[in-house]
C-alpha cells in the first residue's frame, strides 16, 4: 500500500483524484507550483500499452486534436516523438484521410494539419511514464477517494479519505484538491454533504450509439489513405463510421449510429451496418480484413455540462476538471483535447494566483478557475451541442437563436465543402480548435455562402459508387 507519511507536513501537497487524461495533465501542470502531486486512481495501471478497466472508452477510436497535441508537446516536450518512435503513424488530415461529408467528398491536398494517430491506451500510457520519472508524483493505485475532508467550519478541503481494497481507510491531507475522475464525478454530491449547492446540470442527448472493432489489414493490402471518415447526413441518414490506423499495423473501425440507431455487435450484423452507410469503401475494406478483438459497443453519449461556475459559494481548496465537469459526445473527438485545455487553464490561473500571493496563498482560485474553465469549455461545448441539435430526435436545452443562426450559416457552409479545398482546410482548422468559429465569418468565407444561399443550391450528396474516392491532388492552399 502506498506510504501515506512519505508527505512531509511541511511540503505543499495537491491530490488528483483520478489517473486517466484528464489527471495525467492536471498533474504534470501542478508539479510546477507543489512539492509533491498524489494521483489516486481506481484501477492499478497496467505495465505495457494495455486496456484497464476504467476506461472503456479505449476500445473504440481516439482522436487527439491537433491543438491537444499542441499542448501535449509543451506540458511534455519531445513526447510526439516519442509517440512516433513507439510506430505511431503521422497522419495528415486533409490528404490521408478521405472524407465523405455533408454534401460530397471533400478534396485531398497536403495540408500543415498533421497529426499522431495512436490508440488511446498507448497515448495514455506514454504521458503516464513520463510523469513516473517526475520524484514530485507519488501514484497511489486500486483506490477509491470516498469523501473529501475539511476544515471544522467546512469552508475549506483539507484532503480525501481513500479506501483500499484490502487495507483500512486512510486520510490524504493535502493544500489543493482536484477533482479528474470524470463522468461519474461525486462531488456534487460531496458539496451537499458539506452544505453546499450541487452545480446545476445542462444535459443534450441525441442518443447516438457505436460499436468499434480491431482489424489487422488484409494480406498485401495498399491504399492511398491511412483513415477514412463517412460522415452522417441529418436530417433521415444517421449513420456514420471512421476507419483509423494505429500503431502496430492495425485499424480501429468504429461506426455510429444517431437518434437511437445503433450498430450491431454481432459479427453479421455490424459488417451489415458497415455495408449500409453511404458509401461501401469502409465495408469493403474490413470484410476480408483480420478481426484482431471482439466488438464493442458504447451508448452512453450524451453531452453532459456542471455549471460549478455558476455557484455562489465553493470550498476554498477544491477544483473540477475534465469530464467530471463537461462531458462531451465522443463522436466529435473533442473530449481529450478540452481536457488539454483545462490543464493550460489551471497553469494560468495558478501563474495569476501565485504571483499576487507572496505566501502562497490559494483563496478565491475554486471560483475563479471554474469560471475561467467554463470560458474555455463554451467553444466546444457549442460546436458538439450544436451538431447533435440536427437531430429531431435529440433531448435537452434547446439553441438560442444564435445557436439556431450558426446552425443554419454551417449548414450552407457544408454543402460548399466538397467544392471549396479553402473551406474544408478551415472546416478542419476550427474543429481542431486552431482556429474560432468566428473564422467562417472572415469576408472571403461569408462571400461564398452568401452566394450559395443566392443560388439556392441543396445537397446533392455527389457519391456515385464505391471506386469513387477523391484522389489526391498537389494543391497549395492559403493557411487562412
Amino acid at each position: 500500500m502506498f506510504d501515506l507519511q512519505i508527505p512531509t507536513a511541511t511540503e505543499n501537497k495537491a491530490i488528483v483524484i483520478g489517473g486517466s487524461i484528464a489527471g495525467l495533465l492536471t498533474a504534470q501542470v501542478l508539479t510546477k507550483y507543489f512539492d509533491r502531486v498524489i494521483i489516486v486512481e481506481r484501477d492499478r495501471f497496467p505495465e505495457q500499452p494495455e486496456q484497464r478497466h476504467g476506461v472503456p472508452q479505449a476500445y473504440h477510436v481516439h482522436v487527439l486534436l491537433i491543438r491537444g497535441q499542441q499542448i501535449l508537446e509543451q506540458l511534455f516536450p519531445g513526447i510526439i516523438a516519442e509517440l512516433t518512435n513507439s510506430g505511431t503513424p503521422i497522419m495528415d488530415s486533409v490528404a490521408d484521410c478521405p472524407w465523405l461529408g455533408f454534401n460530397g467528398w471533400a478534396p485531398r491536398f497536403s495540408s500543415h494539419l498533421t497529426s499522431c494517430a495512436c490508440s488511446r491506451n498507448l497515448l495514455e500510457w506514454t504521458i503516464r511514464r513520463r510523469l513516473a520519472a517526475n520524484d514530485r508524483i507519488v501514484f497511489v493505485q486500486a483506490a477509491q477517494v470516498t469523501n473529501l475532508l475539511s476544515n471544522p467550519n467546512k469552508s475549506s478541503i483539507t484532503g480525501v479519505r481513500v479506501s483500499f481494497r484490502n487495507e483500512p481507510e486512510a486520510e490524504i491531507l493535502a493544500n489543493l484538491v482536484v477533482d479528474a475522475s470524470g463522468r461519474n464525478s461525486h462531488t456534487p454530491e460531496w458539496l451537499e454533504e458539506l452544505g453546499y449547492q450541487s452545480p446545476q446540470k445542462t444535459v443534450v442527448n441525441s442518443f447516438l450509439g457505436y460499436a468499434s472493432r480491431w482489424y489487422h489489414p488484409p494480406e498485401g493490402f495498399k491504399s492511398d489513405w491511412k483513415a477514412f471518415l463517412i460522415t452522417s447526413k441529418p436530417p433521415h441518414n444517421t449513420r456514420s463510421a471512421v476507419l483509423y490506423s494505429v500503431e502496430g499495423n492495425r485499424w480501429i473501425v468504429t461506426l455510429a449510429g444517431i437518434s437511437r440507431d445503433y450498430p450491431p455487435t454481432d459479427e453479421a450484423g455490424f459488417l451489415d451496418f458497415a455495408r449500409s452507410l453511404r458509401s461501401p469503401i469502409i465495408y469493403q475494406a474490413i470484410k476480408d480484413a483480420q478481426p484482431i478483438s471482439p466488438i464493442y459497443g458504447y451508448k452512453r453519449t450524451e453531452n453532459s455540462l456542471r455549471h460549478y461556475e455558476k455557484l455562489s459559494r465553493l470550498p476554498e481548496g477544491l477544483i473540477i476538471v475534465g469530464d467530471a465537469v463537461c462531458a462531451f459526445n465522443p463522436v466529435y473527438g473533442q473530449g481529450m483535447t478540452t481536457a488539454a485545455l483545462g490543464a493550460l487553464t489551471l497553469d494560468e490561473c495558478l501563474n495569476k494566483q501565485l504571483s499576487n500571493q507572496s505566501n502562497g496563498n490559494l483563496i478565491g482560485l475554486p471560483r475563479y478557475f471554474q469560471k475561467q474553465l467554463s470560458k474555455t469549455i463554451s467553444v466546444p461545448w457549442l460546436m458538439a451541442t450544436g451538431e447533435d441539435f440536427r437531430w429531431p430526435a435529440t433531448e435537452g436545452e434547446k439553441p438560442d437563436l444564435i445557436s439556431k443562426f450558426m446552425q443554419l450559416y454551417m449548414d450552407q457552409l457544408l454543402l460548399l465543402q466538397a467544392d471549396s479545398a479553402e473551406i474544408h482546410q478551415l472546416f478542419l482548422e476550427v474543429m481542431n480548435l486552431l482556429k474560432p468559429p468566428s473564422a467562417f465569418f472572415q469576408p472571403s468565407i461569408l462571400m461564398q455562402v452568401l452566394k450559395q444561399i443566392i443560388n439556392s443550391r441543396h445537397p446533392s450528396d455527389k457519391f456515385i459508387d464505391g471506386e469513387n474516392i477523391p484522389k489526391y491532388q498537389p494543391l497549395v492552399i492559403r493557411n487562412s
